[in-house]
């Protein structure tokens, strides 16, 4: 297949996305507006025989301070045919053309699993002392042609960190936990969560919790909570008036793409979650809680209302976003994967975040510039 990319337009880039099972909720047109510091491009790949759009990629340009060049940034993306033998013919003219837009660096990331851990295997390695990471445990799938991929992308000059994107490593998460909901019973779903995860929803309905979808006038509350969980945990929290971009933008896109959620006790929100949806795929993105009430289980009754609706939905995946490969119970992320594992569910790795430096001292001075944040 000969192939030719140039820019497109918002309604063909989404019109695209929309003819597809799903696509990463980071390569839709409104992801864009979402992320506003960075300048944004549509790109599309037509095959030349047919004039067919084949392939989309929302690219995100930030430009390097004092200088006008830009780091290109295609988030769980692009959109495109990963097994296709003749990977370069995407991926050169990709490069030709954002180096023309003075991009000095380009990192992708390829919408790629390459294994799988199910939930009893994960749990056995656990509780094995040998056991250090995911990566040590025997893996239930292992998807051959990814391998393929990333053996193509080295060839071509593309790049990956020290530790190949391990845990956090990359800027979006490499390893990720998802519950499969294609041709299961919800009975199944719930049947195979483990016991304290069933325990916990019952004790949740005993107490009278009930989850509640919020609208975009809630995400003060969200905000609330929200902040209260990032003091809790140490991290950052980042601004009401980034959720209410997210919400602007996404749901204006299609209405049904960000949703909020709340678990309340009494008329006393307990915690909180946003879900995103893309075709086939629903993410659980963001999650907070207070600090009180936390002995009714708020977040397993909300978790399990957004599992269900997901399902009504008509979704295939339900993915709990990122987690640490480290299975060492004294690491601080260890508890996510922990609550994760609970669900049932499956562990999976993607091919993690790719790096092609256009210019190579400027890609080193950035990297200089990253490792010192």
């Amino acid at each position: 297949m000969s192939l030719t990319l140039r820019t497109i337009s918002r309604e063909q880039h989404l019109a695209y996305i929309q003819s597809l099972p799903s696509a990463s909720h980071m390569q839709v047109p409104a992801w864009a507006d979402v992320k506003a510091e960075w300048r944004s491009e549509n790109l599309g790949w037509f095959d030349d025989r047919t004039g067919e759009l084949v392939g989309a990629g929302l690219v995100l340009y930030r430009q390097l301070p004092k200088i006008k060049r830009y780091l290109a940034y295609l988030p769980e993306g692009p959109v495109i045919n990963w097994f296709a033998p003749n990977l370069t013919d995407w991926l050169e003219p990709m490069l030709a053309h954002l180096k023309a837009q003075g991009a000095f660096s380009v990192k992708m990331g390829p919408p790629v699993i390459i294994r799988r851990w199910e939930a009893p295997s994960i749990k056995k390695g656990i509780q094995d002392t040998e056991v250090k990471r995911l990566r040590d445990i025997e893996p239930d799938f292992i998807e051959p042609r990814a391998f393929e991929v990333a053996d193509k992308l080295r060839r071509m000059g593309w790049q990956q960190g020290e530790d190949g994107g391990a845990g956090f490593g990359d800027v979006q998460p490499r390893y990720v936990y998802q519950v499969p909901l294609e041709n299961r019973s919800l009975e199944d779903v719930h049947k195979n969560f483990n016991q304290l995860w069933r325990r916990n929803i019952k004790k949740a309905e005993k107490a009278g919790v009930e989850v509640v979808q919020g609208g975009y006038e809630d995400l003060e509350e969200w905000q609330r909570l929200y902040e209260i969980t990032a003091v809790r945990d140490h991290f950052r929290p980042r601004p009401l008036s980034y959720f209410q971009r997210m919400w602007t933008a996404l749901n204006a896109e299609d209405p049904n793409r960000m949703r909020l959620y709340f678990a309340r006790k009494d008329g006393v929100n307990l915690s909180a979650a946003t879900m995103l949806i893309v075709g086939g795929h629903v993410w659980y993105s963001y999650g907070a809680s207070d600090n009180i009430g936390r002995e009714f289980r708020p977040s397993n009754a909300m978790q399990w209302r957004m599992l269900r609706d997901a399902y009504a939905l008509g979704a295939t995946v339900y993915d709990l976003r990122g987690i640490s490969d480290s299975l060492d119970e004294t690491d601080h992320l260890f508890g996510l994967i922990q609550f994760k594992v609970g669900t049932g569910g499956q562990a999976a790795e993607y091919l993690g975040e790719w790096d092609f430096p256009l210019n190579k001292l400027l890609h080193k001075a950035l990297d200089i510039y990253m490792s010192r944040r």
